[in-house]
C-alpha cells in the first residue's frame, strides 16, 4: 500500500480527473490538428506525479499498490485517449520490463530516471511480416567480440517521438523452434544504425507517436539483454499481461466518462416537451451502460487484487486476458449507446455539448492495443489447457481464490 492516506489518495484522484477533463482536454485541440503533444502536457504530468505514482519506492516512486494504480489510470483515462496511451504506457511497461529483467547494472543506471521522464521507452514486438508473435523476423546475433548485431524492423511502434530506448524482441538463435528463438533487448534509440520510419496518423488517440522503425548492424553490449536468451518471449508475454489489464481498465476510465456524459446529455436534450432521460428507451440505454461499466470494475480490480497477493500467480495471464477481452466489448456497447444518446449532434467534431465524437474513435484503439480480441481468446483457451482445464471457478471449489 502507499504512504499516502485514505483521504490524500482520493483527493489525487479527484486531481487527477480534473486534470484530464480541463486542461488536457484544452490541449487536445491542437493535438487532434498536429498529432504531437505540447511541452505543456509533458510539464503537467511531471508536475502531478504521473510519470511517478506507479514506479516503485526504491526508484523514487510512490510505491502504490495495482489495485492503486489502476485506480489512478481510471481517472487519467477519462480525458484524451492519446494522453492516456502516454500515461498508461508510463505506469506500466515503461519501467516495468526493465525492472523485471533488467541486470543490475541497467537498472541501477536507469530505474531512478523514470520518475521525472528523463528517460522514456517504446516497446517493440510488433513487426509488418512477422505480427506479434514468435514468428519474427528482426534478428540480434553475437558477433566475434561478443557483442550482439541487431537488423530488421518493427512496425506500429507507440511513443518513438519521446522515446529514448525500445525494449526490442528479436531472434538469437534462428536454428530453433518457436519462442526459444527469441531473445529481448534494451536497444538505445540513437545508436548508429537506428532509424525511425514515419506512420500517417491515427483515426483515434492523436499523439501517441507511432512509427516503425528499422534497424541496420545495431550493435549492443550483451549487458543490454533482458533476461537470458531464448526468454524473450517470456519478457514480452509476462509484461503484456499486465499491461493488457491496464488496457481494460483505460476502457473503463472510457466507459465511465462515456456514461456520465451520455446522463447529462440526456437531461439536457428535450423532446415532446420533455428530457429524454424520463424516456424508457433511453433508461435502458443507460441502465445497460451503467452494469456494463461496473462489470467492467468488478474483473479489473478483481484481477488487481490478484497481481497484489501474487504477482506471478497462476491465473494472472488468463484474467488479464480476460479482462482485456471483455472491456473491448464494454467499450462497444457503451460508445455505441452513447453515440444514440447524443444523435447526430454528437458526430461532430469538437462540440461544447461534449467530446461524444472524440471519445468514439480514441475507443476504437483498444481493439488493438495489446493484442486484438481472437489472441485474448487465444491466450485464454492456452491458459485453461495449461491448467488441465480447470476454470479459475474450480480452484475456488478446491479452496484457492476465486
Amino acid at each position: 500500500m502507499s504512504k499516502l492516506t485514505q483521504e490524500e489518495f482520493r483527493n489525487y484522484l479527484k486531481s487527477v480527473r480534473e486534470l484530464a477533463e480541463g486542461p488536457f482536454e484544452v490541449m487536445q485541440k491542437e493535438v487532434e490538428v498536429t498529432n504531437k503533444f505540447p511541452q505543456e502536457f509533458i510539464d503537467l504530468a511531471i508536475e502531478n506525479n504521473l510519470y511517478r505514482y506507479a514506479l516503485p519506492e526504491e526508484y523514487g516512486g510512490w510505491g502504490l499498490s495495482e489495485r492503486e494504480i489502476l485506480q489512478v489510470q481510471e481517472e487519467f483515462s477519462r480525458g484524451p485517449g492519446g494522453m492516456r496511451m502516454h500515461l498508461h504506457y508510463a505506469a506500466d511497461l515503461n519501467w516495468r520490463i526493465l525492472d523485471d529483467y533488467g541486470c543490475p547494472e541497467l537498472k541501477a543506471e536507469y530505474m531512478d530516471k523514470f520518475c521525472d521522464k528523463t528517460i522514456f521507452t517504446c516497446f517493440a514486438l510488433t513487426e509488418q511480416t512477422g505480427g506479434t508473435g514468435a514468428d519474427l523476423h528482426s534478428t540480434a546475433i553475437k558477433d566475434a567480440d561478443g557483442n550482439y548485431v541487431i537488423n530488421g524492423e518493427k512496425w506500429l511502434i507507440s511513443h518513438t517521438d519521446v522515446a529514448q530506448f525500445a525494449y526490442v524482441i528479436a531472434v538469437t538463435d534462428p536454428e530453433k523452434k518457436g519462442d526459444e528463438r527469441l531473445s529481448a533487448f534494451f536497444v538505445p534509440m540513437d545508436a548508429p544504425g537506428f532509424e525511425l520510419v514515419p506512420m500517417p496518423h491515427m483515426m483515434g488517440c492523436r499523439g501517441a507517436g507511432h512509427a516503425g522503425f528499422k534497424m541496420t548492424d545495431v550493435k549492443l553490449d550483451p549487458k543490454y539483454r533482458l533476461g537470458e536468451e531464448g526468454q524473450g518471449m517470456e519478457v514480452a508475454m509476462h509484461s503484456l499481461a499486465i499491461s493488457r489489464v491496464h488496457i481494460a481498465d483505460s476502457n473503463l476510465g472510457m466507459c465511465q466518462r462515456m456514461l456520465d456524459i451520455s446522463i447529462a446529455r440526456a437531461r439536457d436534450r428535450v423532446t415532446f416537451g420533455k428530457p429524454i432521460i424520463s424516456r424508457q428507451a433511453i433508461k435502458m440505454k443507460l441502465a445497460n451502460m451503467a452494469m456494463t461499466t461496473h462489470a467492467l470494475r468488478c474483473m479489473v480490480m478483481d484481477f488487481a487484487d490478484d497481481y497484489d497477493n501474487d504477482p506471478h500467480g497462476e491465473y494472472i495471464a488468463e484474467k488479464a486476458s480476460m479482462c482485456k477481452l471483455y472491456s473491448i466489448d464494454a467499450t462497444r456497447l457503451v460508445s455505441d449507446e452513447m453515440m444514440e444518446i447524443f444523435g447526430g449532434d454528437g458526430y461532430f467534431e469538437d462540440n461544447p455539448i461534449g467530446p461524444c465524437e472524440r471519445l468514439y474513435r480514441d475507443a476504437r484503439a483498444m481493439w488493438l492495443e495489446e493484442g486484438a480480441p481472437t489472441i485474448q481468446r487465444i491466450t485464454i483457451a492456452r491458459e485453461m489447457d495449461r491448467h488441465n482445464g480447470h476454470l479459475v471457478y474450480n480452484n475456488w471449489l478446491a479452496g484457492g481464490d476465486l
